[in-house]
């Protein structure tokens, strides 16, 4: 008999004391999505944070990462199970490095979600979804509780009284209560992480590199959370929006464990790595090799010097438009011409042994232009990715551009209106995507 706690039992006046975290990063499958994010396993930062926290206010955590130890369904059954956990934490997407651009269906959660229901602890979903459309969520995954926004600090008030959390959504006396506002977390209060050995060990995969095959571990770290511009495709309005600085004590010490793991590339996934002199000062102490993606309009040369001798390998920069009206229309904020955004990337090129600038499919780029353009600067070994179609995700400008504030079916009209606007997809797509509703209808089973 499937277990399911009702909300008003606990949401009124939590037991308090030691509870039990079992936070679980699914086992992705992509099959059918328009997901355009890299399918690897990263490390999940979120829930490296979480546990963190939940253990400093004396919880009991395990995280079983289903997706970096690639787990079969009943060994992530039997280990969730084994825990007895009061709490059931899963995500909506495949790490913090892609809730700006997740899987839109929630095919994979709704699966994780009825395997662990009948454990009988209650199921919190953070995520992307949770954030944007809250009630949706709540309904396809059948949850007890949502996370609006950043979930590290919330995470731990769910072992207390209910009445005055904030930044949660759930269903009581039918109907669901949102209360807000979604959370940004204090990057000053998070820790530096620090993974078990066995699970740095299978992290064989190395974000975004290019320049050489891999001869050790891999890692994903975050300097920065957030971003100042507020450019139209980001889906950042309802997580990841003002930007943070973690510590750079922290960064280094988190930097410094990884490497003393046989770490050999870290993957700064900063949705904008902006130059700090005093971090690349320190990194280029620690001989590292790291990739980042960000403007590269932000840098002036001698910052590209420094972060050459931080040991940068790879930077991915987002240029979205060769024109001066593509880059208005995304409200970029871009002070450079597109020749001066050449000549910088192309600069970056002689220290840097991957570049890649990002482009957008975009009505005022000719694609005749666009296909010089990226010659051009090939021809230099800068790389620039053949424009991919902007997909108007919820909580993105750009969605609300287009159809006001995301509803209950934001992430269908979406998907829909993407599947009918555009006959090819990214260079990853190795079919026409599926409905999101068949998608989903599909999560019930796998």
């Amino acid at each position: 008999m499937v277990f399911r706690t009702a909300i008003a039992d606990w949401a009124s006046g939590g037991t308090g004391g030691v509870m039990r975290y079992a936070l679980v990063n699914p086992r992705w499958t992509f099959e059918g999505s328009i997901y355009f994010g890299c399918r690897e396993p990263h490390l999940p930062l979120e829930f490296g944070y979480s546990k963190a926290l939940l253990e400093q206010a004396g919880h009991e955590v395990v995280l079983v990462d289903a997706q970096l130890e690639d787990l079969p369904d009943g060994e992530i059954f039997e280990r969730v199970r084994s825990f007895t956990p009061d709490f059931i934490v899963t995500t909506s997407a495949p790490s913090y490095l892609f809730w700006r651009c997740a899987p839109p269906e929630l095919r994979v959660p709704q699966f994780v979600a009825d395997l662990l229901r009948p454990i009988g602890a209650k199921l919190v979903i953070v995520g992307p979804h949770a954030s944007t459309t809250p009630a949706a969520t709540l309904k396809k995954l059948k949850a007890d509780v949502v996370v609006l926004g950043e979930c590290e600090e919330i995470l731990p008030l769910l072992a207390d009284d209910w009445s005055g959390v904030p930044s949660v959504a759930f269903e009581q006396d039918d109907r669901v209560i949102v209360r807000g506002p979604n959370r940004a977390a204090d990057m000053k209060r998070l820790p530096a992480l620090h993974w078990p050995g066995e699970l740095v060990s299978k992290h064989r995969h190395h974000h975004h590199r290019f320049e050489a095959e891999p001869t050790g571990p891999g890692a994903e770290v975050e300097a920065s959370r957030g971003c100042p511009y507020h450019c139209t495709f980001c889906a950042k309005d309802n997580f990841r929006n003002n930007y943070r600085k973690r510590p750079i004590s922290v960064i280094l010490e988190e930097v410094d464990g990884l490497l003393a793991q046989g770490v050999e590339y870290i993957y700064f996934i900063d949705e904008i790595f902006l130059p700090d002199m005093q971090l690349l000062a320190g990194l280029a102490e620690r001989r590292l090799k790291m990739g980042v993606q960000t403007r590269i309009d932000l840098w002036n040369e001698n910052a590209i010097r420094a972060l050459a001798r931080a040991g940068c390998v790879s930077i991915e920069a987002g240029v979205e438009s060769i024109s001066e009206a593509g880059r208005a229309y995304l409200d970029k904020k871009c002070k450079m011409s597109t020749d001066e955004l050449s000549n910088r990337l192309i600069f970056a090129r002689t220290l840097v042994p991957f570049v890649q600038a990002n482009l957008l499919a975009m009505t005022d780029d000719d694609p005749d232009e666009i296909e010089s353009w990226r010659k051009g600067l090939e021809s230099h070994g800068v790389w620039a990715n053949k424009p991919v179609p902007l997909f108007p995700y919820p909580g993105s400008p750009e969605y609300t551009r287009l159809w006001g504030p995301a509803d209950d079916f934001a992430w269908e009209r979406a998907h829909e209106a993407y599947l009918k606007g555009f006959d090819s997809f990214s260079d990853i797509q190795e079919q026409r995507p599926q409905p999101l509703v068949e998608l989903e209808v599909a999560g019930h089973g796998r």
